[in-house]
């Protein structure tokens, strides 16, 4: 399993614009292939900030989301509201189970 996690920085003047880019990625991104899960999340305590948590079945499917149409407008969006920085991290994940 590949973990995609980390946060975007943005204009928080444009947090309504970036939320709506969110919301069309999140939407077309649940429909496709080997996603496990997709998730964006608001900071409860910085408007500036979106958090990122993805799980992905294999690379190949990570690389097919990275590469669809989607990916590229969502793209296009977030640098539209004036994205000030990311810090995404790529995990590879070996082993899985239940906490405790």
């Amino acid at each position: 399993m590949i973990v995609i996690a980390g946060h975007i920085r943005i204009d928080p003047a444009n947090r309504n614009a970036a939320r709506a880019a969110v919301r069309t990625m999140t939407s077309a991104s649940c429909a496709e292939t080997g996603r496990l899960s997709y998730t964006f999340s608001a900071d409860l305590e910085d408007e500036a900030v979106l958090h990122v948590f993805e799980e992905w079945h294999s690379q190949d499917d990570l690389a097919t989301h990275q590469r669809s149409p989607h990916m590229a407008a969502f793209q296009q969006a977030v640098a539209a509201v004036g994205m000030r920085g990311r810090q995404i991290r790529r995990l590879e994940v070996v082993s899985e189970g239940p906490l405790g």
